[in-house]
């Protein structure tokens, strides 16, 4: 069994030049905290500074953000470089040799792409540029996720896992009531009892997470279940989005009203049939839900953690924690 999640993403405001030495050196210290050899971490350190020139000089600033991803036995380290600026008109010349962003040790994004072992960019002009770098290896199962603090905020209250054996996928939201340790605290809870058996019939999670936060200040959470044949069980409480999403339709995931460890009402498990070629796309209320994939030019094709992204970018309500998750 696999598992994926990261407490949050180290989140870097880039919007000076100073910041781009601090992105790279923290960078740098992550993939060696995460057992990454030195020259996986000196790839880090370089699409770091490559992404954080970018995003000065060509995104009008931006954020970049750095998780530890785990691929089998070993890690890997995820860079997202996201900005609203005015995006490309031409992305292949932007990835030809001999295109520099600027003169930095990596001579353009065409060194990221060769330095990464997985790479994505979405790019629309006048309206801005995702890249989605991982270095180390592949990971099997295409995901990507955002989970950010509120400003001011240490930690943060949204929580969230995947798990895959094969068989099937399992995820799992939490939003703890309000936000810093005291909501983190609480989600915690849940995280806990998913990774005791996540492919349990969600309703089951649920219900297991609630009796976990009696005492905590509680949380919203939801819980999903895919099978290899398309099969998808679903049970949430509170104020989590969820929803099956192809090119031409995207069908919400239905949760009740209440808060786990707080108030519980009858948790009712729902099933779906999976619609072929479709994205899992989960999020806490620190997004909007009036988003629609179909409108963004191109970009249902992409990688997970850039669909993740540019929704965490354009959605993003800025008054709480915001966590977005897509899978396949």
């Amino acid at each position: 069994m696999q598992v994926q999640g990261t407490a949050e993403q180290q989140r870097h405001v880039i919007d000076e030049a100073t910041k781009v030495g601090a992105a790279r050196r923290q960078a740098q210290r992550l993939a060696q905290d995460h057992g990454l050899d030195q020259t996986l971490a000196g790839r880090v350190a370089i699409i770091a500074t490559e992404l954080a020139n970018n995003l000065l000089r060509h995104g009008g600033g931006g954020e970049l953000l750095l998780q530890p991803i785990a691929a089998g036995d070993t890690n890997v380290i995820e860079l997202l470089a996201i900005d609203q600026g005015r995006g490309m008109s031409n992305v292949d010349s932007c990835l030809r040799d001999g295109f520099s962003t600027g003169g930095t040790p990596g001579t353009g994004l065409g060194a990221v792409r060769r330095l990464a072992a997985e790479f994505d960019l979405h790019s629309i002009p006048d309206k801005g540029t995702v890249v989605m770098a991982r270095v180390g290896a592949q990971v099997a199962q295409r995901f990507g996720a955002v989970s950010v603090t509120i400003p001011g905020e240490t930690e943060c209250g949204d929580r969230w896992r995947l798990a895959t054996d094969g068989r099937h996928t399992a995820a799992i939201m939490i939003d703890g009531l309000g936000h810093g340790p005291l909501a983190a605290e609480a989600a915690l809870c849940s995280v806990k009892v998913f990774l005791q058996a996540p492919f349990d019939a969600p309703q089951s999670v649920i219900e297991r997470a609630h009796r976990s936060m009696v005492g905590t200040r509680g949380a919203a959470a939801a819980c999903v279940r895919t099978d290899r044949d398309g099969r998808v069980c679903y049970a949430g409480v509170g104020n989590i989005s969820a929803a099956m999403v192809t090119l031409h339709r995207s069908h919400g995931l239905a949760s009740h009203n209440g808060t786990l460890g707080v108030r519980l009402p009858r948790v009712q498990q729902f099933e779906y049939q999976r619609p072929p070629n479709s994205i899992i796309v989960m999020h806490s209320d620190g997004l909007s839900a009036r988003w629609n994939l179909a409108q963004k030019e191109g970009l249902l094709h992409r990688h997970p953690a850039t669909i993740a992204a540019v929704l965490y970018r354009d959605h993003r309500r800025g008054r709480d924690d915001a966590t977005v998750l897509v899978f396949d």
